[in-house]
């Protein structure tokens, strides 16, 4: 009744989750959709089981759908039901009611290979090499391969079924929202083998994603009402960017407001 776009979250218990509650809660009416019962209300489904979630999706305008395993190790038993089947759950949950949107959390691992042959040199301030949303996909990773799917499933659904996908290939997104905080630091990604504090403190000032941008990123999506089809980089307005926002900012007219520091 307020005109409000109703906004369901599914992972809405997760990091990227409280995000969108803290920074998009007033600007639109949200609903959550969780695995366990939370302190705010949601629906508790599994997002394997088709039918449980279902009614969640009733009288909704778009869907975020953050909902998954998020590791990059891991393992094929997790990420069949939780990055495979629940994506197309979702999906083709948003088709039956009738959504218009689906904003999917894609990752930056659907091209890892090129991360992982670049490190650590390319986290350098004066590395010339940056990736577009045209670059051929190269998987690091399981976890990379399911987000590779659930874009080509999004580009199904868009395709054949009308809706609105954006699939966001989010960055580094942290809890403590801190990119030097001494937790974030002391660990990376297992497969890029970073030895040194120095190089993961690189790494971070380029792919660091703070929470305000991030929200504001999907926000961006929700009030794209002209856009069919966008797969786009999320990271802050960082030093080093190897990952092109300039995409981005073109087609959702996205502006990071935040900057790790050099």
């Amino acid at each position: 009744m307020d005109g409000k776009k109703r906004v369901l979250v599914t992972g809405a218990e997760g990091t990227i989750g409280a995000a969108v509650r803290e920074h998009l809660g007033e600007r639109y009416d949200l609903r959550s959709l969780t695995l366990t019962p939370q302190e705010f209300p949601s629906h508790v489904a599994n997002i394997a089981d088709l039918e449980a979630i279902l009614p969640a999706f009733e009288g909704v305008d778009a869907v975020v759908h953050l909902a998954a395993s998020p590791a990059v190790e891991t393992p094929w038993e997790k990420i069949l039901p939780n990055n495979l089947i629940g994506t197309y759950n979702v999906y083709e949950a948003a088709r039956r009611a009738g959504l218009g949107a689906v904003v999917f959390a894609s990752s930056n691992h659907t091209i890892g290979m090129y991360e992982l042959d670049g490190a650590p040199e390319l986290y350098d301030l004066d590395d010339p090499r940056v990736y577009d949303h045209t670059v051929e996909v190269r998987p690091d990773s399981l976890y990379g391969v399911s987000k590779v799917y659930g874009e080509a499933l999004g580009r199904y659904y868009q395709e054949r079924h009308g809706l609105r996908v954006f699939c966001l290939r989010i960055g580094a997104v942290r809890a403590g929202d801190d990119p030097i905080a001494p937790e974030v630091l002391v660990s990376s990604p297992a497969l890029l083998d970073l030895q040194t504090e120095e190089q993961r403190r690189a790494r971070m000032r380029a792919v660091w994603l703070s929470r305000r941008d991030c929200a504001h990123l999907i926000g961006c999506c929700l009030d794209a009402d002209d856009v069919r089809w966008a797969v786009v980089y999320g990271i802050s307005d960082n030093p080093r960017q190897f990952w092109d926002l300039s995409h981005t900012r073109e087609v959702l007219g996205y502006e990071p407001q935040d900057r790790a520091p050099v």
